[in-house]
């Protein structure tokens, strides 16, 4: 399942991080449908507003369904049907639905079928594990493994300074499968668009966190499959909705067990071993690069250039590599933490890859 998120880029930079290449192959961002109700955190839990990605045709007639939108939602699907007043009396759970039985409901199946698709953004996703001997359940944050290029792969030498200007080069957003719905106040009023996150069998190398995880899009062909209705069908869209093993994850404070605490120590990774010692935390380190520009501010001889836009803590996920990323590599993050042993603190790999 996935009941709590992280999505804290501020919005010019979210939108960067978006940028695609429309049917024509020209490099784009996607505007933005109420902006000022995005509000970036650090523990974004349901019924709360996220962000998603969807066509531009789901808000415009003769639309390209292939140019994307980005519009704050609802967390917790509201169905077209529901006949309240107050969206809150909605008696169901509606923030995640299964894969396996989607088709067999009418809150998911009716938006299906009129190609209701979005794409929800973060940075990454909380997922708590339980423990055979206690109570306390332990929490992680789980993301697309990182890496940090010199150079984008996706901008061709023929494009634009402005083109250039829109590559983000930074944090990978996780993009998972959603379905969204518009549901009309019984009384009149502005309709309320909100969504649900799809959900698969745990991928092996969480199985030990949890059984269930969100279906994940992973790669840019996935995502415009996903999103473009108008030339891909519902039948061929559900053949990417399965577990992926292109993930990394570290375990992180139980802070972020109230969702009221929305400060970058929610993402900040913890040192298991040192707890259990009762010996400071190996998340101090971190916390200071969250702090800083760069994880090596400290070294006068190696100053970085300062990056106001990009978010301050993803620095110690990245290094510099002469090659493209090859994403789904099992290994990557496996030689990147060997590489980076003794330097920088390390966001674990599934235990049984």
């Amino acid at each position: 399942m996935c009941g709590r998120t992280s999505c804290h880029l501020p919005r010019d930079a979210l939108t960067r991080a978006c940028a695609y290449r429309d049917r024509r192959g020209q490099h784009r961002l996607p505007e933005w449908r109420d902006p000022d109700k995005y509000r970036p955190s650090y523990n974004k839990s349901p019924q709360s507003d996220g962000p998603v990605l969807l066509s531009r045709l789901h808000f415009e007639k003769g639309a390209d369904s292939s140019e994307r939108v980005i519009a704050p939602m609802r967390w917790g699907l509201v169905p077209s049907w529901f006949k309240e007043d107050d969206p809150s009396k909605l008696q169901f759970n509606m923030s995640n639905c299964r894969s396996d039985t989607m088709m067999e409901k009418l809150s998911f199946k009716v938006p299906l079928g009129k190609g209701r698709r979005c794409v929800v953004l973060a940075d990454g996703f909380y997922e708590w594990q339980r423990s055979q001997y206690t109570s306390q359940r332990q929490p992680y944050f789980i993301y697309f493994p990182q890496i940090k290029t010199e150079k984008s792969g996706s901008i061709d030498a023929a494009d634009s300074p402005e083109d250039r200007e829109k590559v983000w080069d930074n944090w990978r957003l996780l993009t998972m499968a959603g379905i969204f719905d518009c549901w009309k106040p019984p009384q009149g009023g502005d309709c309320l668009y909100s969504y649900t996150i799809i959900t698969v069998d745990s991928c092996k190398g969480l199985n030990d966190i949890h059984h269930r995880m969100p279906a994940i899009l992973d790669g840019e062909e996935a995502v415009s499959k996903w999103l473009d209705f108008g030339e891909v069908s519902t039948q061929e869209a559900l053949k990417l909705i399965h577990p992926t093993e292109n993930i990394a994850f570290h375990p992180v404070s139980p802070m972020v067990n109230n969702s009221r605490n929305n400060t970058p120590e929610c993402v900040a990774a913890v040192d298991l071993q040192a707890k259990k010692e009762s010996k400071p935390s190996g998340s101090s380190q971190m916390l200071q690069w969250l702090a800083t520009k760069s994880p090596k501010k400290e070294n006068p001889k190696t100053p970085q250039k300062a990056e106001p836009d990009v978010p301050q803590w993803s620095s110690q996920f990245l290094q510099k590599s002469p090659l493209p990323p090859k994403r789904g590599a099992a290994g990557l993050m496996e030689r990147w933490l060997k590489q980076e042993k003794g330097e920088e603190p390390a966001a674990k790999r599934p235990h049984n890859q």
